[in-house]
């Protein structure tokens, strides 16, 4: 059963690690990985990437990519958000702390934040204005 606009809001903002998925080019399949993301209902959906990343490159030449996040308890359940890159901007510190603590332990959060401010490279901030929803709980079996 299709999820109400509501209902696929709030499960999106729900801290799950999504796959998120862009075209790869023409011959290829869409580039699919695991991502942590930021949102909050009726915002835009935000991530976090290397700024010299094939991840951003292929961002930066599609202009758009998707996001899937899933559950398989209480019941299965699943959202996809697709929609356009809508800003670009250099990340910083305090971006890097709100997603961190999102799918961190609050005493995780810092030294996993020092740890990747000066070992990860330049990160640059993406966000997407989702336009297309696919979504449904489909029970539990």
């Amino acid at each position: 059963m299709a999820l109400s606009r509501e209902e696929r809001e709030q499960f999106l903002s729900e801290p799950r690690v999504a796959a998120f998925a862009v075209n790869a080019g023409e011959g290829r399949a869409p580039l699919t990985v695991p991502i942590w993301y930021q949102y909050a209902p009726g915002e835009d959906v935000w991530i976090l990437t290397g700024l010299h990343s094939r991840k951003n490159r292929l961002l930066q030449a599609a202009g758009r990519f998707s996001l899937l996040v899933e559950r398989v308890e209480p019941t299965i359940r699943y959202v996809s958000a697709e929609g356009p890159v809508v800003d670009t901007s250099p990340a910083t510190v305090e971006k890097l702390r709100e997603i961190s603590a999102r799918y961190l332990p609050a005493e995780k959060v810092e030294g996993y934040v020092d740890f990747a401010w000066k070992s990860h490279g330049e990160q640059v901030v993406v966000r997407m204005r989702p336009e297309r929803w696919v979504s449904s709980d489909l029970g539990s079996i």
